[in-house]
This record gives C-alpha cells, sequence and structure tokens, in this order.
C-alpha cells in the first residue's frame, strides 16, 4: 500500500527518530568528532608537517605540509564518518533490534527511511566537518575568504556520496561479515591512497588514473583547491559532476535496497 505521506514529511518524521537516538548517545561520539580534528591538524600537519618542505609545485599549489594534507584529512574524515552512520546503524535496525520494521508498520515507507537516515547523516557531516575547519582557522591555511566555504560543501558533499552508497551496501548484507571487506578492501586503501596525504602522482601513471576514479579522490581535490585557492575550474565541474552523479545513484541504490530487504 503506497504511503500517505510526502517525502518531506516522511522524512521529518523519521528524522526526529535519528535525533532523539543521537541526543541519549552523542557523548560516544566527542572523540571522533571533536577531538580527532585537533589530534589530526597537529600530528600530521604541524609536526610532521615540519620536516617536509612547502614547494607548491610538489604540493598542488600549497604552501605548506600542513595546508596540503589537511584540506585532504577533512574529506577523508566525512568519509569515515559516513560509512560510521551507515553500516552498523543500518545493520541494526535490520537485522539486531528491527526499528526498521517497526517504522514500516507506520505510515512511513523505504524512501522516508532511507532520506530520514541519510538528512541525519547530514548533519553529522556538517557539524564534524565545521569543527573540522575552524580548528584550521586559526593556522592560516586559507588563502581566501571563500575558499574554505566552497571546501566544506565539498567535504559534505563526498561524506554523502559515501553514505548513500554504504547504506545501499548494508541494506543488502544478511550479516555483518561483509563490513570487514568493506573496511579492508574499500575505505582504509581510499583513505591511505586517494591523494589525502600524499599527490597522487607519487602512485605513477597506471595508480594516479585508478586513484582519481574513486570517489574520494574528488572530494579531496575539491577541498584541497579551494582552500589553498589553485582552483582548476573546469576539474572542479568535473569532481562536483561526479559527486552529484554518484550521489543520485546512491540515493536510488539506497531505497531499493531497502524496499528489497524489507517489502518485497
Amino acid at each position: 500500500m503506497a504511503s500517505t505521506l510526502s517525502l518531506r514529511e516522511g522524512t521529518a518524521r523519521q528524522y526526529d527518530y535519528w535525533w532523539t537516538v543521537y541526543k541519549r548517545t552523542w557523548k560516544a561520539t566527542i572523540v571522533s568528532s571533536f577531538l580527532s580534528p585537533v589530534f589530526y591538524v597537529l600530528a600530521m600537519g604541524v609536526l610532521l608537517g615540519g620536516f617536509i618542505a612547502g614547494d607548491p609545485d610538489q604540493l598542488e599549489g600549497a604552501t605548506s605540509y600542513l595546508a596540503f594534507v589537511v584540506p585532504g584529512l577533512v574529506a577523508a574524515h566525512a568519509m569515515q564518518t559516513a560509512v560510521g552512520e551507515t553500516t552498523y546503524p543500518v545493520m541494526g535496525a535490520i537485522k539486531w533490534h528491527k526499528s526498521y520494521y517497526a517504522q514500516l508498520a507506520t505510515p512511513l515507507d523505504p524512501a522516508h527511511l532511507v532520506a530520514g537516515h541519510l538528512m541525519f547523516v547530514f548533519f553529522r557531516l556538517v557539524s564534524t566537518c565545521a569543527v573540522f575547519m575552524a580548528v584550521l582557522a586559526p593556522f592560516g591555511v586559507f588563502e581566501s575568504w571563500w575558499g574554505p566555504i566552497l571546501a566544506f560543501v565539498s567535504q559534505v558533499l563526498v561524506g554523502m556520496v559515501f553514505a548513500s552508497l554504504v547504506f545501499g551496501w548494508s541494506a543488502r548484507l544478511k550479516d555483518e561479515a561483509g563490513f570487514g571487506v568493506l573496511f579492508r578492501l574499500g575505505i582504509f586503501p581510499l583513505f591511505l591512497f586517494s591523494g589525502a596525504f600524499f599527490p597522487v602522482s607519487n602512485l605513477g601513471d597506471a595508480g594516479a588514473w585508478v586513484a582519481r576514479l574513486t570517489p574520494l579522490w574528488h572530494g579531496v581535490n575539491l577541498s584541497r583547491m579551494f582552500c589553498v585557492d589553485a582552483v582548476d575550474w573546469p576539474v572542479a565541474a568535473i569532481n562536483t559532476a561526479v559527486l552529484v552523479g554518484l550521489l543520485v545513484i546512491g540515493w536510488f541504490w539506497s531505497v531499493s535496497g531497502l524496499t528489497k530487504r524489507l517489502v518485497v
């Protein structure tokens, strides 16, 4: 039976559920969401960066390793946050506490459940990336007033891409063993080899092209270009188009996966 609720109304009801859960569990996210950004900046940018020469020709326009590495780390952190919110929480809602089944017994449908969950992930990404960028501000890595704003948008965008794609993956899994495969063969290699820590050109021609095919590289590239004010606008347009396209694909992938799992 088709839902009588609009997507907006259903999303608002479902988001309220996740917000209520978060209000009871937010303390568990303090380290990952608010302290980790400080540690990342100090360890990778300030301490390690002190041993690396700031050559803009070698660091994609950045004048220091701090300015190079941290914009990419924010994008990678957005990926990790999104994946964390769309793996075990989705599995739990389907398999363990089965809250999705209870919610589908109301006028909500799978599209509402997906949209509400992704809206909550959006809130988490906005808050964590904003903290990260605020921590960066006193270090003088921003070369324009508008660059950090566009970088922030790109970080949230790449996080939402991973949220939608991983949600669809989680909705199709029968047990949590598949998450180990995702983390070891997907998320961890992406974190290391998508340009966050060093230019992908260091991977060689073939490795660089593989890296440029990954969603995270597009987010890292946008974040860094905007922060250091070294924007190649045609490339930025391609990066944005790829991420928006993947977000749309991820939305339909998530809704179809949850529908097949719970309804069909």
